[in-house]
């Protein structure tokens, strides 16, 4: 990738990126910590007020960019920048309302309709995974401490497939039973992605309902980290874009990408609604 953004705006943009999604990531844990709300009126609670500080932090630094969250009304203004934030304030608020570790939230960068950087903070497991994509400056790391799994490191014989914990369509099994694996349910787009970038799963599998919030962070820290990104017949995501829905999502070792992508053409992915 080789969007217009000079080394030293990456450095700004990432140092940024990483201690927005912390500190919105405190906010949440404060805000939990403080037992006065429960189930969904405190994932309401917890969304909206990572999304006012998220939106406050952006367009108080950045006027000039587009911004594209979740709890936020879209605006066709972010259409015409060439750059813009993607944000998802609390990716997983069913684990975040059930006091659950697999929760997460995503600042990401796209450039000309690319990712670019982003931060996956972690905040009840205590870490901010992220990354750079731009050609020539890639780089990536974790605060907080953690090892990370890279996209050439080897793959297990039972690969663990990671899955939702709510939602599991019927050929998933199919699929995991095809590839040898094993499913390893979690909450969260973003925590889902990051166990693979942590050694806790080998591949994840999304096909429908995602947006550009869901994939976009995790993506770019995926990418920087040697990992395979894109949809379920091999094309990749754009961003950016007037519609956010993108729905599907593989992230794989770059190894393993024909045989998960030849598993999927036949164990009734494409053709399943769900």
């Amino acid at each position: 990738m080789s969007q217009a953004i000079s080394p030293e705006e990456i450095e700004r943009d990432l140092t940024f990126a990483r201690a927005a999604a912390a500190a919105a990531g405190e906010r949440a844990m404060s805000l939990r910590a403080m037992e006065r709300w429960e189930g969904k009126t405190l994932a309401d609670v917890g969304d909206q007020a990572c999304d006012g500080y998220l939106q406050g932090l952006i367009l108080g630094r950045y006027p000039e960019d587009g911004i594209l969250s979740e709890e936020t009304a879209d605006s066709p203004e972010r259409l015409a920048k060439e750059r813009a934030w993607i944000v998802d304030p609390l990716d997983g608020t069913r684990e975040y309302s059930q006091l659950r570790a697999d929760w997460a939230v995503h600042v990401a960068l796209t450039v000309g309709g690319e990712c670019a950087l982003a931060a996956v903070a972690l905040p009840a497991q205590g870490k901010v995974i992220w990354g750079v994509t731009v050609e020539g400056q890639e780089r990536h790391g974790v605060d907080g401490g953690g090892k990370l799994s890279y996209g050439d490191s080897d793959a297990p014989e039972k690969p663990r497939v990671a899955v939702s914990r709510s939602h599991t369509p019927p050929w998933m099994e199919t699929f995991i039973d095809a590839i040898g694996g094993e499913a390893t349910p979690a909450g969260s787009v973003g925590n889902k992605v990051c166990m693979l970038l942590s050694e806790e799963a080998d591949v994840y599998v999304h096909k429908i309902g995602l947006k550009e919030w869901d994939t976009c962070a995790p993506e770019t820290v995926a990418r920087a980290l040697g990992w395979h990104v894109c949809k379920l017949r091999g094309d990749e995501h754009r961003y950016n874009l007037a519609d956010p829905h993108n729905h599907e999502l593989v992230v794989c070792r770059p190894a393993f990408k024909d045989r998960v992508l030849e598993v999927l053409a036949t164990c009734g992915a494409l053709e399943d609604e769900r």
